[in-house]
């Protein structure tokens, strides 16, 4: 309706009647002609507070991939950074009631994937997802949760000191209004943007009728890589990752076997910064959908002139580089998928 319309402005300017021929429900146009005020004023003393934004359709902080998916949402609420939303994501989720071994997977995974310059996404529930925001900021990583609620609340209630950590070390994000309680119906709506913000989903552990195998069916509508951890034969948490691989799923036994998937999509993601950073230059090569040699582009020339074989920090490969710190972190995102640069476990960056 957005798209058609012009805008969010033009949708509550329209008259019942067209909005109504366009396909909209006689419940969502009288929403919309008649709004709950305290619910406005709510939302808008919401946002005046630090560190609280909304993300619209039309903003240019609004997230690339997720812009692709085949339902994106018309907002975000953003409560923390919402420059994160750009920067290459890998979703990791799984069971709330994981065995010893399915929670060490979770933390090795995220840590090792937060060091090699992934942002950790996930759901905020018990279980696999808290470990994975746990190790990325543990790692000194950002990381991302995708609530089932609105985001003056924390569901469940035993994730509130991790959502505390998450505010300052990432961000907590919500397409629901505040006020939204967690219902059933809003969390297989929340896991297609946990898939269609990643360039992955890493599944850990799962049973059969698990909710975190929508997240991993969502992620193959969208285009995205799927993975997933085997597991004992007599462990009911693993039979919904060996389906996953019967369907079709990565195997996975170390964070390599992803990187090197990741390939295609992180292109994508990289494209998009740089087309939205600058004009498209039509007789331009692309360097990366031709897979040219990436230092044919000046840009990246740019980064592996500043670089050398000793460790750099992120901030001064930004600041000697003259490019974005979004520009940068996609840069080195491609140059390591490609074997050319290496991080380090301080966050530093080196020739490979």
């Amino acid at each position: 309706m957005i798209e058609k319309l012009g805008g969010a402005a033009a949708v509550v300017a329209a008259k019942g009647a067209e909005l109504t021929r366009l396909g909209m429900s006689e419940t969502t146009v009288a929403a919309i002609s008649q709004p709950d005020e305290a619910r406005v004023e709510s939302g808008l003393q919401w946002l005046s507070q630090p560190s609280h934004h909304l993300v619209c359709w039309h903003d240019d902080a609004y997230p690339a991939l997720l812009r692709r998916i085949d339902s994106p949402p018309a907002a975000l609420y953003v409560d923390g950074d919402p420059g994160c939303l750009w920067q290459p994501q890998i979703a990791i989720v799984g069971s709330r009631n994981p065995t010893t071994g399915g929670l060490d997977h979770a933390q090795d995974f995220a840590a090792t994937l937060a060091r090699q310059g992934m942002t950790v996404t996930s759901g905020l529930a018990s279980g696999i997802d808290s470990a994975a925001h746990e190790a990325a900021m543990d790692s000194g990583a950002q990381t991302i949760a995708v609530n089932g609620t609105g985001l003056d609340m924390v569901y469940p209630a035993s994730s509130k000191g991790i959502a505390a950590r998450i505010r300052n070390h990432g961000a907590l994000i919500s397409e629901l209004p505040l006020g939204s309680p967690p219902r059933r119906k809003h969390f297989p709506s929340r896991n297609r943007i946990i898939s269609g913000l990643s360039l992955g989903v890493l599944v850990v552990e799962a049973g059969l009728n698990s909710g975190t195998l929508i997240t991993a069916r969502k992620a193959g509508e969208q285009g995205r890589e799927v993975f997933a951890l085997p597991g004992s034969l007599h462990n009911p948490l693993a039979k919904g990752c060996h389906r996953l691989i019967r369907e079709g799923a990565t195997l996975v036994e170390t964070t390599g076997d992803i990187m090197q998937d990741l390939g295609p999509v992180a292109a994508e993601l990289q494209m998009e910064i740089r087309q939205q950073l600058h004009p498209p230059d039509n007789n331009a090569q692309n360097p990366v959908t031709h897979n040219g040699d990436l230092l044919d582009d000046s840009d990246y020339s740019n980064v592996w002139g500043v670089l050398g074989y000793d460790p750099k920090p992120v901030d001064a490969i930004i600041e000697q580089t003259g490019l974005s710190a979004r520009e940068v972190s996609s840069m080195l995102l491609m140059m390591e998928l490609k074997g050319m640069v290496k991080k380090q476990n301080n966050g530093r960056f080196s020739r490979a």
